[in-house]
């Protein structure tokens, strides 16, 4: 069967539907399955054609038990979808190949540059892509930003407006980065959805700009056909060991046109949502090349100044026990 299986549920309800309601126009038997640490408690696993609760992706028989789930239901493709998940994945990957079944991620070695911000700064730079400028945490300048160089969710991070709001903990702490304050006033944050394909070539990519942002998720935004569209066909239309969806982080000064990158995560977004619904259809082109062996041509025919306003809604689910 060409059955898909989202793995770390959760809240991505809209993403589940998208799946099902692309694999459905492709084989309307196949089914998208949904795994969480608590699927009870997942709303994504109610939306789904079923689910599985499973250990901690760090316990030693994740991938064990994993791959036993996705034997019996017969899955052909997995999404990830948590940053704790991505390494572990991306390092088992030949296990599921060798039983048929595609991890939809890119390659360890450049999962591993994407964990880490000070190597993602690297990467940037190497790729003509100017990154925030560093700060002697010993001779700061203010203000200033400093965020964990593997953080994720926008924790542990502060905006230092003077020395006195320096602390022990942040000269202490090694994870801890000095950088460059962007000013929100100068500069659009803007989340790219990119999509790559299984050798690594961008086919597509959807600069949303972060209107209102909540929990480290946006909130609302708007599509935007900018300069990073071109720029990052110009600089990273190829990434080796990339694969399906990247988020990128960028801010952008639209009077000076400066462009500075922020990270890179390899994996769906909490706002990809809006991209599929401008028209870049990521389920579509992961189903057709990892199932039907498709390969996606360039595509960027997006809908631009499409708007998102998202909202709490209701998963009811009936004769729940504790």
């Amino acid at each position: 069967m060409s059955n898909i299986l989202i793995t770390s549920a959760g809240q991505r309800v809209s993403l589940v539907r998208a799946f099902k309601k692309e694999l459905a126009k492709i084989n309307p038997n196949a089914k998208v399955y949904t795994v969480d640490l608590n699927p009870i408690l997942a709303p994504a696993c109610h939306v789904a054609d079923g689910y599985k609760n499973v250990p901690r992706v760090t316990e030693p028989g994740y991938i064990t038990e994993l791959l036993r789930i996705c034997i019996e239901w017969g899955v052909k493709i997995i999404i990830p979808t948590i940053d704790t998940e991505l390494v572990v994945l991306s390092e088992n990957r030949h296990r599921f190949l060798d039983a048929g079944i595609s991890v939809v991620i890119s390659e360890a070695e450049f999962v591993r540059k994407c964990r880490d911000k000070r190597i993602t700064n690297d990467f940037f730079l190497t790729n003509n892509i100017e990154v925030p400028k560093a700060i002697d945490k010993n001779k700061p300048s203010f203000p200033l930003f400093i965020k964990p160089y593997d953080g994720s969710l926008s924790a542990d991070t502060f905006l230092i407006k003077s020395k006195d709001e320096l602390t022990s903990y942040h000269y202490s702490n090694p994870k801890l980065m000095f950088m460059e304050y962007i000013d929100p006033n100068q500069f659009e944050e803007f989340t790219v959805d990119c999509f790559y394909d299984d050798i690594g070539y961008l086919k597509c990519s959807v600069p949303r700009k972060r209107i209102f942002v909540r929990s480290g998720e946006v909130s609302k935004g708007v599509t935007r056909k900018n300069i990073i569209v071109e720029y990052l066909k110009e600089n990273l239309s190829y990434i080796e060991g990339a694969r399906g969806c990247l988020t990128m982080q960028f801010f952008y000064n639209p009077s000076t046109h400066r462009l500075i990158g922020i990270e890179i995560n390899p994996r769906f977004g909490g706002g990809y949502p809006l991209s599929y619904l401008a028209g870049a259809n990521f389920p579509k082109w992961i189903i057709e090349e990892y199932v039907l062996g498709l390969s996606p041509t360039y595509f960027a025919e997006w809908e631009t100044d499409l708007l998102m306003l998202r909202y709490d809604d209701e998963v009811i689910v009936h004769s729940y026990e504790i």
